[in-house]
């Protein structure tokens, strides 16, 4: 117990500096850390990364809605999809044992990784991204919002569908699909992409928070302490992020995951030939 009192709140404190100086990515280290240094599961440490990321989220989403970037019937309608599986995923973690679904959990980590270290060199280099296609979702200049067409809806519900599902299971916000997506099936502007990313994994997360608490899985003897050092660390991380290189933290960011997803992987494997 003193040791996950001390330990819990440094973590919580360090994931917020990365959610800091990288947006809401920073919590997808929540369930691993967690995992690592206070030796919970997968199934344990998710609904408390989940109460990490809702806290911080909602905090992004309303400064969003006061600059009038978030496009809340965007993020609502991903949120809904999300919201029906995010249970799915909270009912299915503990009936899975722990070693896959650590394996499974480092394999998205080094999706992730990868991703980001793609975009930090390309950035990093000035290489240009390529041209693309015009997406299905498109802003309409006039009232700058979103023009709704069948294959738009269908783009953002199978976001938020995945999105929630995955926040259900493994404990992730979903921010590494939700903006994304985004940025493919959308031409909203970055700051309006994140901000409407946060918007859908406040409700997301949030709602995961609230269904873990009731059915008893949520531990908030260490969320408590855990959540409330990442609102700070959050805090902490965007006032130095406003010092430092875009690029060059998503290229350090980048490489941490990457060694996290290594050593996640190989914790999960050796769990099974145990």
């Amino acid at each position: 117990m003193e040791y996950s009192s001390f330990i819990s709140p440094a973590l919580g404190i360090l994931v917020g500096v990365l959610m800091g100086l990288t947006g809401a990515g920073g919590g997808i280290l929540s369930v691993p850390l967690l995992v690592f240094f206070l030796h919970l599961t997968v199934a344990e440490a998710a609904p408390i990364a989940l109460c990490a990321v809702a806290i911080a989220s909602s905090i992004g989403a309303i400064l969003g809605l006061k600059r009038k970037i978030l496009r809340y019937k965007a993020a609502g309608f991903m949120a809904a999809f999300g919201l029906i599986l995010s249970p799915l995923g909270l009912w299915l973690a503990p009936q899975i044992p722990n070693a896959p679904l650590q394996i499974l959990f480092s394999l998205i980590l080094l999706l992730v990784a990868t991703r980001l270290l793609r975009q930090a060199y390309q950035e990093i280099k000035g290489i240009p991204e390529p041209a693309r296609k015009p997406p299905p979702c498109l802003v309409n200049p006039a009232i700058g919002k979103l023009k709704w067409t069948v294959p738009c809806a269908r783009a953002l519900f199978f976001a938020g569908s995945v999105a929630g599902f995955l926040s259900g299971l493994l404990g992730v916000g979903g921010g590494f699909i939700i903006v994304p997506a985004l940025k493919r099936y959308t031409d909203l502007p970055v700051q309006s992409i994140v901000a409407t990313s946060l918007g859908v994994l406040a409700i997301i997360t949030g709602g995961g928070a609230i269904i873990s608490a009731a059915s008893g899985s949520l531990d908030i003897v260490v969320a408590a302490p855990f959540s409330l050092a990442a609102l700070g660390g959050l805090l902490l991380g965007q006032l130095v992020g406003k010092k430092l290189s875009g690029s060059h933290i998503q290229l350090i960011f980048a490489m941490f995951t990457l060694l996290i997803s290594i050593s996640l992987f190989f914790k999960g494997v050796f769990a099974i030939n145990l």
